[in-house]
């Protein structure tokens, strides 16, 4: 499974060597981005074993690519995955892979705390094919375990969730999952490999949104599955031919915004804790969510399953959403944007990042308030973003009175 010959190699180490030394041409240090659409052959037996996968090569670039597979296999070695598949976005991984295993009639059970986009296809697109979704309140085992019980095909989950930041008790549910004959899957952008590897709980197949965390700089799309080979191979498949297949210069990017992967989060974590519980006591502020706070439903799960808590938290503030308004142009070292896992510290409300697909009802159906503001530690200095945050709180008018949700 592993390309190193010591199978004790850190997830530092891989995120830096992993997935590149057969990739490098011409001696050079660094894999080179491959801009060719097509690979050509002068020995068309040859030609034909690498077109039918007998012979390891290229043929068209929607199919494979030098880089984007060298993107693929430091993935792979991070998950400690047999195999792994690339996307052209993180949705075209969780679209391509749903698409992929379900047929009309089918059912998934799923969790209400999902990305937006994903709920979208939950809520939305699946149903219109004849594939029934049951939506669960996240962390009510007993009702995911009845309604994974009743029959269906995938258990999808998503922990920590975006934005609400809840966590899953993955070993749990992958039993539930597989002894009801269902594939679990798990969304796993905002823990990234460094922190959480849901394979070695069971899971079947693991996706990120490579764009956010792996690439880690806010300037290229992409998204990854892991597993199986036998599944992974099934994806690749239908992506192959639906064609959402991820640009070799994007892999370029992602490889080399992973090789500080692990730098990157280590400090973004740090962050998310100290500030996540400044913002905790402050006044302006009603609730926080992050996994790492002891008063965090979760945070016993997270403590078990995650080796730390992520870089990503949200908050209510108790003015509601003109609050929200006064408050976030006042920050200095923040992008206003609906991304996350980037160097820069992101910030944004989830009616505007994660759920702007989302009407104000279906927020408030999916426990979302408006005041809820997402928080993507950057890798700035930790003391210079608490000052930061206190002097952009400062503005604001003196609570009246805390809002409950």
């Amino acid at each position: 499974m592993t390309e190193f010959k010591d199978n004790n190699v850190k997830a530092s180490t891989k995120s830096v060597w992993a997935g590149e030394k057969e990739y490098r041409a011409f001696g050079a240090s660094q894999v080179p981005v491959v801009h060719s659409v097509a690979y050509t052959y002068d020995d068309l037996d040859h030609w034909y074993d690498v077109a039918i996968g007998k012979t390891k090569g290229h043929i068209y670039g929607r199919n494979t690519n030098p880089t984007v597979e060298s993107f693929e296999k430091k993935v792979q070695e991070l998950e400690g995955a047999e195999a792994a598949t690339s996307f052209s976005t993180g949705m075209a991984a969780i679209s391509n892979s749903l698409a992929t295993f379900l047929r009309p009639g089918d059912r998934v059970v799923s969790v209400k705390d999902t990305y937006g986009g994903t709920n979208k296809i939950f809520s939305e697109f699946l149903p219109q094919m004849n594939i029934d979704v049951m939506l669960c309140e996240t962390g009510n085992e007993a009702q995911i375990e009845e309604e994974v019980n009743k029959g269906c095909e995938i258990l999808y989950l998503e922990t920590p969730t975006n934005p609400t930041v809840k966590i899953t008790d993955i070993e749990k549910m992958v039993k539930i999952g597989h002894e009801a004959g269902a594939l679990v899957f798990v969304d796993n952008t905002f823990a990234t490999p460094i922190n959480q590897n849901p394979l070695e709980y069971g899971v079947d197949l693991v996706l990120h949104s490579a764009t956010k965390f792996l690439g880690g700089h806010a300037d290229a799309l992409g998204g990854v599955i892991c597993g199986s080979k036998e599944l992974v191979e099934q994806v690749y498949h239908y992506r192959e031919i639906n064609g959402a297949t991820m640009d070799p210069m994007a892999a370029y990017l992602m490889i080399r915004g992973m090789k500080t992967l692990h730098l990157r989060v280590r400090q973004q974590c740090e962050s998310a804790m100290k500030i996540a519980t400044f913002l905790k006591n402050h006044e302006q502020i009603d609730q926080v969510f992050y996994p790492g706070l002891e008063d965090h439903p979760g945070h016993d799960i997270a403590k078990r399953q995650m080796k730390d808590f992520g870089g990503m938290f949200s908050f209510s503030m108790k003015g509601g959403l003109e609050a929200v308004k006064l408050f976030l142009p006042k920050l200095e070292f923040a992008n206003r944007a609906a991304n996350l896992g980037s160097v820069e510290t992101t910030v944004g409300p989830a009616r505007t990042t994660s759920h702007v697909e989302n009407t104000p009802e279906e927020r408030a159906a999916l426990g979302i308030p408006e005041s809820l503001v997402r928080y993507s530690a950057g890798i700035e200095d930790t003391d210079d973003l608490i000052r930061d945050l206190t002097q952009a709180l400062a503005y604001l008018p003196e609570p009246v009175a805390a809002k409950s949700y």
